[in-house]
């Protein structure tokens, strides 16, 4: 019987300088998708992808074309290979290359909705500043809990729920550190991450009502797979759900713990990172016992494409 395979597309936090330059030089259609995502985001994303600076790529306006770019520049080469997912996810951001390889949207227009969305919520962190950290040694329920405890300081919630015990908080700054304080008092490790925003959090509301008007141009369809959306854990069909969902999405929690589960119980084997950097990599090593039987890969580039297709030919 053939093994399940996952496609896992990063988001915000995979980005490094020289990504995505050696399938650019490999392919035309790759080229062809990095001029696409500079025309529509008006911007040379594909000369910070390749060249930097670091400080600029990260711009959140920036950060998630460019990210974006290269997950589907990542996935583009898989599919010109004939490898096609049973089931998708995507952390966060990643959530939009998902459903382009679920084929609920195209090439162009999650290009549209990444820039989209990346200028919204950086209007909305210019007027509501944020801070996010992660939270390592305590599990959701006492983050929960911990969280709820410093909301008397301000706007905090939780953003990420990554690995059983890797949980990312995220609202104003004040009760943020208020919360990681209450963390590390019972034992836990907080840890500031570098991010323009409260990503996941009330504090970006502001762009939801605007984000949805901007979903309802774009066409949605009916997945050809299963995507496991972040606010649910689970999959859905209908395509105004979906943009309900990924309106949902700026605010709500990524369960992302809970997806890679779901995919256990689905008796997935086969998870394959498709973009940038090894970080849902990390994650999966944390979450999927050694005693389940699974395979891992990262398709970054060129030697990661190599490496993957030569163990599964």
């Amino acid at each position: 019987m053939k093994k399940k395979v996952a496609f896992l597309f990063p988001g915000q936090g995979s980005q490094v300088v020289g990504m995505g330059l050696d399938l650019y030089q490999e392919y035309d259609f790759v080229r062809e998708i990095f001029d696409m995502v500079d025309e529509v985001s008006k911007t040379h994303i594909s000369r910070l992808c390749f060249k930097g600076p670091m400080e600029e790529l990260t711009l959140t306006v920036n950060l998630q074309p460019a990210v974006t770019a290269v997950n589907l520049a990542c996935l583009a080469v898989l599919e010109k290979e004939g490898i096609q997912p049973d089931v998708t996810a995507g952390h966060s951001l990643g959530e939009y290359s998902a459903l382009r390889a679920a084929g609920i949207v195209n090439t162009e227009d999650t290009c549209k909705l990444v820039c989209k969305r990346g200028h919204l919520m950086h209007r909305e962190a210019t007027k509501h500043k944020g801070a996010m950290h992660a939270i390592l040694g305590l599990n959701i329920d006492a983050v929960r809990e911990t969280v709820k405890e410093a909301q008397e300081r301000g706007v905090v919630a939780v953003a990420n729920h990554n690995t059983a015990e890797q949980i990312v908080i995220t609202g104003a700054p004040d009760a943020v550190e208020y919360a990681s304080e209450l963390a590390t008092a019972r034992g836990a490790k907080a840890i500031p991450l570098k991010v323009s925003g409260a990503w996941h959090s009330e504090l970006i509301r502001g762009a939801e009502e605007d984000f949805s008007a901007f979903l309802a141009q774009i066409p949605f369809t009916v997945p050809q797979k299963p995507v496991l959306f972040n606010v649910t854990a689970a999959p859905e069909s209908d395509p105004h759900e979906i943009k309900a969902l990924m309106a949902r999405q700026l605010c709500s929690p990524v369960r992302w713990y809970d997806s890679m589960r779901r995919m256990q119980e689905d008796e997935i084997e086969v998870f394959v990172e498709v973009g940038p950097k090894k970080v849902l990599t990390g994650l999966l090593r944390k979450i999927i016992p050694d005693t389940y039987p699974h395979q891992i890969y990262n398709v970054d580039g060129m030697k990661g494409l190599e490496r993957f297709l030569k163990a599964i030919t």
